[in-house]
Parts: C-alpha cells; sequence; structure tokens
C-alpha cells in the first residue's frame, strides 16, 4: 500500500479537456430546457416533476465541478486568479442580491423566484471579465490559454444555440424561453463587444509598432 510520501501525481487537467466538458454541458443545458423543460408544468406526476425539476440543477453542479477540478489542477498564478475572480464575482452577485432583496421587501420592485435561476449565470460573467482583466494585468490573457476551440468556432456554437432558442421562442411564446432568450443574447452582445475591444487593441498597438512608438 502506497504511503502519503509516494502517491502518484494527479493528472492534469487541462484547458481543453477543461473547455470541452462546459461546451458538452451547456449544450445539454439548452438542450433540456428547450424540450424536456416544459413537461414541469404539465405533467402531474410528483416523482417526474422533481426530476425535471433538478435535472438543470445537476447540470450546473456538474459545471461548478468542473471549475473547482480545474482551479485544483492550476499552477499558484492561475490558482490566484481563479479565486480571486471568484471572489469578486461572489461579492458583485452577494451585493446586488441584497440591494434586490431590500428592493423587494419595501414593495419598490416586483421579484418571482425564478430570478433565483439567474444568480449562477451572473456569477460566471462576473467571474469571467474578472478573469481576463487579472489576465491583462499578468500580461496575457490567461482565459483563451491552450484553448482547444477558435473564438469562431465558440461564436457559432453560441449562436446555433441562441438561434435554436430563438425558434423555440417563436413557436411557443413561453415566458420561460423569452428570458433564456433574453439572457443568452445578452452574454452574445457581450462576447462580441469583448472580441471587438481586443481586436481594437490588437490594431492599435501593432499601429503604434508601426509607427515606431511603444506598444501599450
Amino acid at each position: 500500500m502506497p504511503t502519503g510520501g509516494n502517491r502518484p501525481p494527479l493528472r492534469r487537467f487541462t484547458e481543453r479537456q477543461y473547455q470541452r466538458q462546459v461546451m458538452a454541458a451547456m449544450i445539454l443545458y439548452v438542450g433540456f430546457m428547450l424540450l424536456a423543460w416544459p413537461w414541469v408544468k404539465t405533467t402531474g406526476n410528483l416523482p417526474l416533476k422533481l426530476l425535471l425539476a433538478l435535472a438543470p440543477a445537476a447540470l450546473m453542479l456538474y459545471v461548478i465541478a468542473l471549475l473547482a477540478r480545474r482551479i485544483l489542477h492550476s499552477d499558484e498564478l492561475e490558482q490566484r486568479t481563479h479565486l480571486v475572480a471568484l471572489g469578486v464575482a461572489t461579492a458583485l452577485v452577494g451585493a446586488a442580491s441584497l440591494v434586490g432583496g431590500f428592493l423587494a421587501a419595501a414593495k419598490l420592485v416586483q421579484l418571482d423566484g425564478i430570478v433565483l435561476i439567474w444568480v449562477f449565470p451572473l456569477q460566471l460573467v462576473a467571474y469571467g471579465i474578472t478573469r481576463w482583466l487579472l489576465g491583462r494585468r499578468y500580461g496575457h490573457d490567461m482565459a483563451c490559454a491552450e484553448s482547444s476551440f477558435s473564438f469562431r468556432q465558440r461564436l457559432a456554437l453560441m449562436l446555433a444555440l441562441v438561434a435554436a432558442v430563438a425558434l423555440a421562442t417563436w413557436l411557443r411564446h413561453d415566458d420561460f424561453d423569452i428570458g433564456m432568450l433574453a439572457g443568452m443574447g445578452s452574454a452574445l452582445v457581450l462576447v462580441l463587444a469583448w472580441q471587438g475591444y481586443r481586436y481594437w487593441r490588437r490594431r492599435h498597438a501593432s499601429r503604434g509598432a508601426s509607427d515606431g512608438e511603444p506598444a501599450r
């Protein structure tokens, strides 16, 4: 039996593996919400209703487990950026939830319980933006390191998923589909704006270098 000092090293969990599995989970999540979730409102079978209600949460818990595994297999610098980004995202979303709770308690805004579904996606967005900013601070874009998918491939996947949700919204006119379309559409706009900004920065830096100016 191996002792504690002779344990084999953990098999490295790369960014490529992480991205593949997160994308697969995202496709399953959207597919489930479009095809199976509508049964929640119509089925009278309590065990089936419970299963359908908790299945999307299971997929999101899987994504959280993937993120935890990715952090565990990162080097010290990456772990620091991951944890700082998670801390900032938690603080921002927690503060927004607190403000929203007080406004709802004072009857100034009307919030349904379904708003809780958006807490985790908002935290992921805040985490991604914070980690990208930290990557710029340390001199490189760590969010794109070792990526096995080009930006065009990721964009094509996002467009396909948004198109699928838009088609379901047009066919069913369901409020939940409309909310999901609005959320995914907003995320797509943010991604395009971020990529446009990065492209502008690269062009500006290369133009400055060609003119003899130091690149910032």
